[in-house]
Formats: C-alpha cells, structure tokens, sequence
C-alpha cells in the first residue's frame, strides 16, 4: 500500500508515487479511468456529513471531464438529499449497501435488489432462534421508507409515519431493501457480532456492517455494494480496470477487491487500509476531492490524446 500524503494537486510527483502501487513504470500509459465510485459516510462526506467546497467542486470538474461518478452507500436514498446540488442531472447512487440504485436528482428508485416478506420472516426467526426472542431488535428499509420493531433503537431521526410493531412480519413493506438487527447481550467487537448473525441467518442473507456499533445490516444473498456497481458499470461497457473506488468501512472491501484501483481514506478502518492500493487524505481533508481531481485530469487527458 502507498500513501498519498495531504492534498496531491494531479500533476505532483506524490502522485506518482501512489500510481507505484500496481506496479507499472514511470514511463507506462496513464490508467483509463472511466468512473469514479465512492462511498458517503466518513469518506466523501465531511465529518459533519456535507459536502466540502472543494469536493462539490471536484464533483462539478468530473462531470465536466466525462466521468462517471457513481454514490455506493449503506444509506437509504431518503439520506441522499445532501448531495442533490452536487450531481447536476446525472447523478446515481448505489444504496442499501448495492440493494437499490437511485437517481439522487429525483430520489427515484431505478432498480431494486430486495427481500420478500417470507424470506424476512424467516431471517428474523432464525435469529430468534439462535439469540432468543427478546435479545434481538429489527428494523426494515424500504423504497417507502422505515418500519421497526418497538425494542430497535435508531441512532438516526425516524421519518414521521414510520411504522412500528412488537414484531417486524407486523409491519413488512412488499420488498425490504435492507434489515437493520441490533441485538442485547451479543459481542460488541462488530466483526464478530456480524460473523455470528451471518451464521445465524445462513443462505437466507447476506450480513454486513458499516457502523463501528454492533448494528448489522442483512440484504438479499449476493447482494453487495461490488455486485451492484459490477452490473451498472458493465451495462455501460465499463470494465472493472477503468474504475476507481474508495471508502473506509469493511462494507466498503467486495467493492474494493473489484475495482481496477482502490483507495482508502486515511480515516478508514484498519482492514481496509489494509486491504487497498493507496491511502488518500482524510475525509476532514478533502480525500476524495483529492481523487476526483486526478481522475478528471487523466481524463481530459486522455481525450486530448484522442484528438491528436
């Protein structure tokens, strides 16, 4: 892993340093980036959760320079209104941890990669069964919105007209997006705590976490941020080699190992520093920005060469 360190304008031989990390010469074509993905929460987001000046303007430049930016997000799209001024009449997020593709100009869904009411009713009755009926808490996510148990306890403001039950089969939408488990009496180390729902649950889900609290989130089997991205970006003839991804969070990981290039922000977990080619900035100061304004240079670039 190489680090990129502090805010790299595109032309400063600190990048060139990172480019090190897949191995090729100096003297090597530059990489063909085509899209950019990247996650929200303590990654593109300030800590405070908006949108630095200079990120929204990095944002602008990439759409200018003919990238494609795409959100990929454990958030649920009625959390993407932040960035509605920032994605001008293109922008898409992934949401749900890969379980919804949004428009963010319009909030609107565009595809859905859900759970039925029998497949979350069984889910939930497996953890019961292995954690015990009042040691687990659920909540649901749907393209309408919240719904949760009465025993769940949000660390986020529920949306009024929120649905709630003693039970979540009570209050299910037609198609749950993502499941939210806490549970009492469980590890609080998360990757234990979301190993042990994954056991729980089996092949019913997939169980993953964004949060550094036991709190984990289940989707449909196969459904990842990596899964979703690899569809949208193939129907748009983009390879896995002309993208770039960053985030911070272990949910972050199928996405990165998929990606041509992978980036961490220097806030990030331990695993996926670990885990990526290079380490950016913070998402305090401006990492992504950082990473957008190296791609759209290539990019131009790269048109220039076209021309010529």
């Amino acid at each position: 892993m190489s680090r990129v360190p502090g805010p790299v304008a595109p032309h400063d031989p600190a990048w060139r340093g990172h480019a090190a990390a897949d191995a090729r010469s100096a003297d090597a074509p530059a990489p063909d980036v085509r899209l950019v993905a990247t996650d929200l929460d303590g990654t593109l987001l300030a800590p405070d959760g908006t949108v630095s000046p200079r990120t929204a303007a990095a944002l602008a430049d990439a759409e200018a320079a003919g990238l494609d930016v795409v959100f990929v997000t454990a958030r649920p799209h009625r959390w993407l209104t932040e960035l509605q001024a920032h994605v001008a009449g293109h922008g898409v997020a992934i949401c749900a941890n890969g379980a919804s593709v949004v428009d963010v100009a319009g909030l609107r869904v565009l595809e859905e990669h859900g759970m039925d009411r029998a497949r979350v009713a069984a889910l939930a009755a497996r953890l019961r069964d292995a954690w015990g009926a009042d040691a687990v808490h659920l909540a649901v996510e749907s393209a309408e919105g919240f719904a949760a148990e009465h025993g769940f306890v949000s660390t986020h403001d529920v949306p009024l007209g929120s649905r709630t039950a003693a039970r979540i089969e009570d209050v299910l939408p037609a198609t749950t997006l993502k499941v939210l488990l806490q549970a009492t009496g469980r590890t609080a180390e998360v990757d234990a705590f979301v190993a042990e729902a994954q056991r729980a649950v089996g092949d019913l889900a997939h169980v993953s976490s964004s949060a550094t609290v036991p709190l984990g989130e289940i989707a449909a089997p196969g459904v990842t941020k990596a899964a979703t991205l690899a569809a949208w970006a193939a129907r748009r003839g983009v390879a896995p080699s002309q993208v770039w991804a960053v985030g911070d969070a272990p949910n972050d990981l199928p996405m990165l190992r998929w990606a041509g290039r992978s980036f961490a922000v220097a806030n990030a977990l331990p695993a996926v520093l670990a885990a990526v080619d290079a380490t950016l900035p913070s998402n305090a100061d401006d990492g992504v920005a950082v990473l957008l304004e190296r791609a759209a240079a290539l990019a131009r670039a790269r048109d220039l060469r076209g021309r010529g």
